[in-house]
């Protein structure tokens, strides 16, 4: 009996052993980077991209090695910045996945031209196209991620480009502009109260945005609510500089003044792919959120148009769920991530 005792300690002292020496070489690998540029700036390298108007270059920076699982991450706004995904640095490196944060041409950390004739959708989706051959991803460990506007060019990228994806993953976003706005007007606005919604509309009524009136009413009845679902004092830093440092005219070309939905003379006023949504095959995840600011019953079909969708709902989440619920938005992305990559992918 010694002896087994004495055996079965040998053999489980072995196990763990080894399995926390594998796990010192992969989490070695992890924090390595094969490219010797990336050691002196930790992970930054600003991408050359060409535009019809000349070359400009874009800020990424990646997080950790892995060569089998990549993730790019689409900021929304239009023009707002990576900040936005500074928690996945919490929940992605001890899972092994490696993440790329990007900035969008226009966006603070990238060149900021100022050309109006930049900001399309076509324009963006070639820029994704440029960056993932830049940074070496493919169709074996491309993982996209978009949110808000980053989920319009996620989507319109795979239209063009789903065979370069390992996998989709479309954050708080709808596929249809006009259903966003359908959503705020029916849904969102009779929320509040009556009076705040009233005074809301004539200022939007009279396009005076600038009015420091206007942001004092949205911040407490709308932002809190269905934008981040905590106080303004307990707001992240990540989403101070975020706001600081968006750029308004990228914002306002393409989405409009209005946080009630997209205005008409904004450029993705009349956007809607919802009919192309069937050609999408590649594994897709699409996130939604109780509290959203876009409608989450919607984009639960969204997941069952696609070809080989799966839905995640964030009942605790608004439109930016990784602050708000991360309890249930990471799980479920790294479940997705992990699935896919191992095979075990099932749609709903």
């Amino acid at each position: 009996m010694k002896n087994f005792s004495k055996s079965l300690f040998l053999l489980v002292s072995f196990i763990f052993f080894s399995s926390v020496y594998s796990q010192e070489i992969d989490l070695k690998s992890y924090l390595s980077y094969d490219d010797p540029q990336l050691k002196l700036t930790g992970g930054v390298k600003m991408v050359p991209v060409e535009t019809p108007i000349g070359i400009f270059n874009v800020f990424t920076q990646q997080v950790g090695n892995n060569p089998k699982v990549r993730v790019l991450l689409l900021h929304g706004g239009p023009g707002a910045t990576h900040e936005l995904y500074e928690p996945f640095m919490s929940y992605f490196p001890k899972e092994g996945i490696e993440f790329i944060y990007y900035d969008q041409l226009g966006s603070y950390y990238s060149d900021q031209p100022d050309d109006k004739s930049l900001w399309t959708i076509e324009r963006f989706v070639d820029e994704v196209e440029q960056v993932r051959k830049a940074l070496g991803l493919n169709k074996d460990n491309f993982y996209l991620f978009g949110q808000s506007w980053g989920g319009v060019l996620a989507m319109e990228y795979a239209l063009k480009y789903q065979d370069n994806l390992k996998g989709l993953i479309i954050s708080n976003m709808v596929a249809s502009a006009p259903e966003y706005n359908k959503y705020a007007k029916e849904v969102l606005g009779p929320q509040l109260d009556p009076e705040v919604l009233a005074e809301i509309q004539e200022l939007e009524k009279n396009k005076d945005f600038e009015n420091p009136r206007y942001m004092e009413l949205l911040i407490p009845n709308h932002y809190t609510k269905h934008i981040l679902r905590m106080p303004v004092e307990k707001w992240p830093n990540s989403i101070d500089r975020t706001f600081e440092h968006l750029n308004p005219e990228i914002y306002v070309y393409m989405q409009g003044p209005s946080e009630f939905g997209i205005t008409p003379e904004a450029t993705l006023a009349n956007w809607d792919i919802s009919d192309k949504l069937k050609t999408i095959k590649v594994p897709s995840l699409v996130i939604g959120a109780k509290y959203d600011t876009m409608d989450p019953e919607y984009m639960e079909w969204m997941s069952r148009e696609v070809k080989n969708g799966r839905f995640l709902l964030c009942p605790e989440g608004s439109h930016l769920s990784q602050y708000d619920d991360p309890e249930h938005f990471f799980p479920g992305l790294i479940g997705f991530i992990k699935d896919v990559n191992n095979g075990d992918f099932q749609k709903n």
